[in-house]
């Protein structure tokens, strides 16, 4: 089935966004996330006037929403089940992919772009994090925290995530993210 080309510049973005998970800054080319997106290389800088850093900050937007609609869905369910549930979809990915995908939006984050580009997809992924932040702070508030302690416990839920998927990463391993999940459930219960 041939795609259409009026959606070439979406699937750049959705491939530029799975590529940083898998690869990083760096190390996505939009060459090769053309290709793989099965997008016209030639127009991808009609569509990008910014080229890599716009591609790259709207895949890690792109992604930052993604994550904050997942969380929306899931935190319905309450808190504790919700963050459960959260936590459970992470496992799952990184066992699944054998441990070579990570969280695209803390890719954006870490990484100093190598061309001295723009830090489009760092001020992204600032944006991501903080509405992430807000979602669950507010979800915290509303299952009766006070405000200073929901925004202190959001915080410490996603570092402690991005870093233990991190650690998970490096070490193939899923028993750093399984004992940070076990901290995390305990205090949240």
């Amino acid at each position: 089935m041939r795609r259409r080309p009026t959606d070439a510049p979406q699937r750049v973005i959705s491939t530029a966004a799975d590529m940083l998970a898998t690869y990083g800054l760096n190390a996505t080319s939009i060459r090769e996330v053309t290709k793989r997106a099965e997008a016209p290389f030639g127009s991808t800088y009609h569509h990008f006037p910014g080229g890599k850093q716009q591609v790259l900050a709207e895949a890690t937007a792109l992604a930052g929403s993604r994550i904050d609609a997942m969380l929306d869905e899931v935190l319905r369910e309450g808190v504790v089940s919700g963050v459960s549930r959260f936590l459970a979809l992470w496992r799952e990915r990184l066992l699944k992919s054998d441990f070579h995908v990570g969280c695209p939006v803390l890719a954006a984050a870490v990484e100093e772009p190598i061309d001295g580009g723009a830090d489009d997809a760092r001020e992204a992924a600032g944006v991501a994090f903080t509405a992430w932040e807000r979602r669950l702070a507010e979800a915290f508030i509303g299952e009766g925290h006070a405000p200073v302690q929901a925004q202190a416990l959001a915080t410490m839920l996603i570092a402690s995530v991005e870093g233990a998927v991190a650690i998970s990463r490096a070490t193939r391993d899923i028993a750093a993210f399984d004992r940070v999940v076990e901290r995390l459930e305990g205090l949240l219960r």
